[in-house]
């Protein structure tokens, strides 16, 4: 077994314009900042999990998913964000295609959004 096996792991997420995800995240998104570390925020999510958002200039720039957040009704979620201004992606390629933004990936449902930095984020219902 891998020393890290039962390490907790957090996220972190860059952003340009700390305030603006600042505000993307505890707005939009509804998760309570649990610390502002002089610029770097944690953010608190499920079963006590968390993530940092910190200062970079190359927030945006991976093209794949940072991070995911584990819910069980994507509809429901994916309504309540729309209410909230979020636009989901569309993808078509091959192994990958969304409808109204949701790709149904054998049992689980996934869709992707993109936060106020370019960074890719992901809700998923079942896996």
């Amino acid at each position: 077994m891998s020393i890290l096996a039962d390490a907790p792991v957090s996220a972190g997420l860059p952003a340009v314009d700390i305030e603006r995800a600042k505000a993307f995240y505890e707005g939009t998104l509804g998760l309570p900042l649990v610390q502002d570390l002089e610029g770097a925020l944690m953010f608190a999510c499920g079963n006590g999990t968390m993530f940092f958002v910190y200062p970079s200039e190359f927030a945006g720039t991976n093209k794949a998913t940072a991070a995911g957040f584990q819910v069980d009704d994507i509809q429901a979620v994916m309504e309540e964000l729309r209410g909230k201004g979020v636009t989901f992606e569309e993808y078509d390629m091959p192994g990958l295609k969304t409808v109204d933004g949701i790709a149904t990936l054998g049992p689980s449902k996934s869709a992707w959004f993109k936060d106020t930095e370019g960074n890719i984020l992901a809700i998923v219902q079942g896996a």
